[in-house]
């Protein structure tokens, strides 16, 4: 079945190769893809490959790359490993690009992913200059239909000066009417309220639009998305996740939260994964989600009834979940609905709906400041992604980690956080495998009890009480955040100088 019906789009396919060709040194690029579904699949390899032979002849060729987030190896990989990339935005987990990013090489803005397209259109990034974008097919009318993931590409669309599309034969083309493309958005002063008050709520439409003039080449590809497989949850990840749902009872009865639980949203990864398998078998029903991306166990709670609509950006599925979803993709249209990031992760809209919102952490300290994106304070992971989004504007956060890490060589409790992403006055319940430390309405000297005695590891656990009645004796007039400062740093370097980084 031809997926380029649109006879001026249709007259410009070309090779790979050709389309990479038109892509300049010091460009600055908009790619598709969020966390590893609805990259392109050729073009960035095509791309790498004439960065290298560039590089061969002694010339300079690099690129800037915009994303809606991770990719996947053909992309950041791809271009890390022959040194192509020269600045970073607005969030990467590959780690031959995150090595680059900590070494200097590359130039890393990290940025809350609701902020990415709309500081692009402000103009705070630069001009952009090329979009390569996957796309599941091209209308007789030149409208696209869109793939596994939505990101930031209707604004890469818009304001990129070239487009390079890819037309990739692997999605269903029955992912036409997945999804919900707000065009609305206008600059301040000019700005009006988004109407929308449920997850599945239609606000835009199905197709994203392109200026026919602007699109330069049009690539036809078959290959798949690289999903990483999850991991099963372990003994940690399931006591995390029944903590979890234990509390949520208990807003039920208490009347903070109604029956079926208010809109959820869950990161990325096997905790977040293994709290949603939790709320599988949990008494709750009819629940929603308005999350960022749709992993396995959103899947599962779909498939058994207890999910009735899931608002995302993506997919981000094992290749086993994705395997599932092909195979029913059917059976899910008009349950799942794919928006643009800058609506998906929307403030405004996170806080209207009362999104519960659930993200792991690196670390967080006895005060409840979080630490989402740095190891030991310089090192950068991944990014900060759209969890702040989520916490600063949810009815209820929940952060989640093990208790301790490099096979229990480390807290991630401390003192004082190395890196501060999420602040004290932002958090609300954190998680781990020891407990829950429920912090909201606590003063800080409050909070520090409760977090040490629920969820420290008992290895750290009268280490860190020992370091707050110090510091609370040495300053008798400071009780209200009181700190030993070169010790709570030194906390941090101990495990330096251990080389446990």
């Amino acid at each position: 079945m031809d997926r380029v019906t649109c006879p001026v789009l249709g007259a410009r396919r070309t090779s790979a190769a050709e389309a990479a060709a038109l892509i300049r040194p010091d460009d600055v690029v908009g790619i598709s893809g969020f966390t590893g579904a609805g990259f392109p699949k050729a073009v960035p390899g095509a791309l790498a490959r004439r960065i290298r032979e560039a590089h061969e002849r002694g010339e300079e060729f690099r690129i800037g790359l915009w994303s809606g987030a991770s990719t996947g190896p053909e992309v950041d990989g791809a271009l890390a490993q022959v040194d192509g990339v020269n600045r970073r935005l607005p969030y990467n987990s590959d780690p031959n690009l995150r090595r680059l990013i900590n070494d200097g090489t590359v130039d890393y803005v990290d940025v809350h992913l609701s902020h990415a397209a709309q500081q692009a259109w402000f103009g705070f990034y630069g001009p952009l200059d090329v979009a390569v974008v996957e796309v599941a097919a091209i209308l007789p009318n030149g409208l696209l239909v869109p793939g596994t993931s939505l990101g930031n590409n209707k604004t890469w669309l818009e304001l990129a000066d070239r487009v390079v599309l890819e037309v990739n034969h692997w999605l269903p083309r029955d992912l036409e009417g997945f999804h919900d493309v707000y065009y609305g958005t206008a600059r301040p002063p000019h700005r009006i309220p988004i109407q929308l008050t449920h997850p599945l709520q239609r606000i835009g439409d199905p197709y994203l639009r392109v200026d026919p003039a602007k699109v330069v080449a049009v690539v036809e590809t078959d290959a798949p998305d690289r999903n990483t497989p999850l991991t099963p949850p372990d003994g940690a990840s399931r006591a995390m996740a029944e903590q979890l749902v234990d509390f949520l009872r208990h807003e039920v009865r208490a009347g903070r939260l109604p029956p079926g639980l208010l809109p959820l949203q869950s990161g990325v990864g096997n905790v977040a994964n293994a709290v949603m398998e939790g709320l599988r078998d949990a008494e709750f029903e009819h629940l929603t989600a308005y999350t960022e991306v749709i992993q396995d166990g959103l899947l599962d709670l779909l498939d058994a009834g207890r999910v009735t609509s899931v608002s995302a950006t993506s997919f981000g599925l094992s290749p086993a979940g994705q395997q599932r979803f092909l195979d029913n993709v059917g059976s899910y249209k008009g349950r799942i609905l794919l928006r643009s990031q800058e609506i998906s992760n929307h403030p405004e809209l996170v806080r209207r709906l009362g999104v519960i919102a659930i993200n792991g952490m690196l670390e967080a300290d006895i005060y409840g400041n979080v630490n989402s994106t740095h190891v030991m304070g310089s090192a950068m992971m991944n990014g900060i992604g759209g969890s702040g989004d989520f916490a600063r504007n949810a009815y209820l956060n929940f952060f989640v980690s093990p208790s301790t890490a490099k096979g229990g060589a480390i807290s991630a409790i401390v003192p004082m956080v190395s890196h501060v992403d999420h602040t004290e006055h932002d958090v609300q319940v954190l998680v781990t495998e020891q407990g829950l430390a429920d912090l909201r309405g606590l003063s800080p000297s409050d909070r520090a009890d409760r977090v040490i005695a629920s969820c420290a590891h008992p290895d750290f656990r009268e280490r860190l009480r020992d370091y707050v009645d110090r510091a609370r004796a040495e300053r008798p007039h400071a009780r209200h955040t009181p700190h030993l400062l070169a010790e709570a740093l030194g906390w941090h370097r101990r495990y330096l100088e251990d080389g446990a980084m």
